[in-house]
């Protein structure tokens, strides 16, 4: 621990050696700061951020789906969303990401279209007029719709390599706007599960990203997206890495680390949250995203997630599957030691918090 000179209280090594390299100016600011920041040891702090969390998500709007922008781009708020951040489920139920692009294309209307042209996954289905299944010789006859190949960019020819690159054991050929795929002879059963195969075959774009919305801001145009690929996104040289984020926390945890998903959980809920117009202190929610990334992975606050590394049995026991927690305790003859809020309440005796932190003990003179 080191003193501040300033204000006469003790900083961690860590902060100690952030203020060391500050002027006298930014040094009194950051003593500010850090004090103002200080609470009374024994503080239930865990408690006082559920309840600032949970008091004013009690008001939000239960909408499930809110579309925004004249492409209709399908985006989940309200408490769903604040569900999904906190239960940090695996796959967000509308994935999508803010691209942000280096500063020579930001400012470009035409160029944004075209990375966001680039972006989008594009499907053999996309770019279909009609098919027809001709039983008779078995081939798959893919009739191209012009003007989206030309929208795309894109030629019948690559079309044809990229099917015969994809699915195994077919002959491609290509006649004007007509591609022609062989499959098995005889065997009508497989000829459609090919039809089905060759639709979803994927020609160019980033796979996973459905949609894209230009929107033009205040310092430039970015782009938004239905769907996430944040990997191969960052490979795109137009775009910005540094400031390109997702919604999907473990795709965030898996391509850039812990540390990025902690403060995606931090960011996407103050964002629910400021856009049902709630405010909650960002301490508050820097504790919860400090608690489900201590490990170094992603746990979410239910019993699969937090609640389960619990220590206490009766802390355990409380939340959810009540009995099957006591029975398993049982058979592993676990030891509750009472050494948190819950289990001493519910066994009716002073919690660890507050003044029950503290134990007094008292010499008694002798009585004369």
């Amino acid at each position: 621990m080191s003193e501040s000179k300033d204000k006469g209280f003790e900083l961690p090594e860590k902060y100690a050696s952030i203020r060391k390299g500050l002027s006298k100016d930014k040094a009194k600011k950051f003593d500010e700061v850090y004090e103002s920041s200080l609470i009374t040891p024994g503080e239930a702090v865990g408690t006082i951020a559920a309840q600032s969390i949970g008091e004013p998500g009690t008001q939000m709007i239960m909408r499930t789906h809110h579309f925004a922008g004249v492409t209709e781009l399908d985006v989940t708020l309200g408490l769903p969303r604040i569900i999904e951040i906190f239960d940090a489920r695996r796959v967000p139920s509308t994935p999508s990401m803010t691209v942000y692009l280096k500063d020579e294309f930001s400012n470009d209307e035409g160029k944004v279209k075209v990375i966001a042209t680039k972006l989008l996954e594009l499907k053999v289905s996309d770019v279909m007029d009609r098919l027809v299944v001709k039983l008779a010789n078995s081939i798959i006859s893919l009739f191209l719709d012009s003007a989206k190949l030309k929208e795309f960019d894109i030629s019948t020819e690559e079309i044809s390599r990229q099917i015969a690159k994809k699915v195994r054991g077919v002959d491609c050929s290509f006649e004007g706007n007509v591609v022609n795929v062989k499959g098995p002879k005889e065997d009508v059963s497989k000829l459609y599960k090919l039809r089905a195969k060759v639709k979803d075959v994927h020609i160019q774009g980033v796979a996973g990203i459905a949609q894209v919305l230009p929107v033009k801001k205040s310092d430039g145009w970015i782009i938004k997206t239905g769907g996430s690929n944040l990997k191969e996104v960052f490979k795109i040289p137009e775009v910005d890495e540094t400031r390109t984020v997702s919604n999907d926390l473990f795709e965030i945890l898996d391509v850039l680390g812990v540390e990025a998903a902690r403060q995606s959980i931090i960011n996407e809920a103050n964002a629910t949250l400021k856009d049902q117009g709630l405010t909650v202190d960002q301490r508050h929610l820097m504790l919860v995203a400090d608690t489900m990334t201590s490990t170094g992975g992603l746990l979410g606050t239910n019993r699969y997630g937090i609640l389960k590394r619990k220590a206490s049995v009766l802390a355990r026991a409380s939340f959810e599957v009540a009995l099957r927690h006591l029975f398993k305790a049982a058979a592993s003859r676990e030891v509750d030691h009472l050494t948190s809020i819950v289990e001493n309440v519910m066994i009716n005796q002073p919690a660890p918090v507050g003044t029950g932190t503290l134990k007094l003990v008292m010499k008694r003179g002798k009585k004369k």
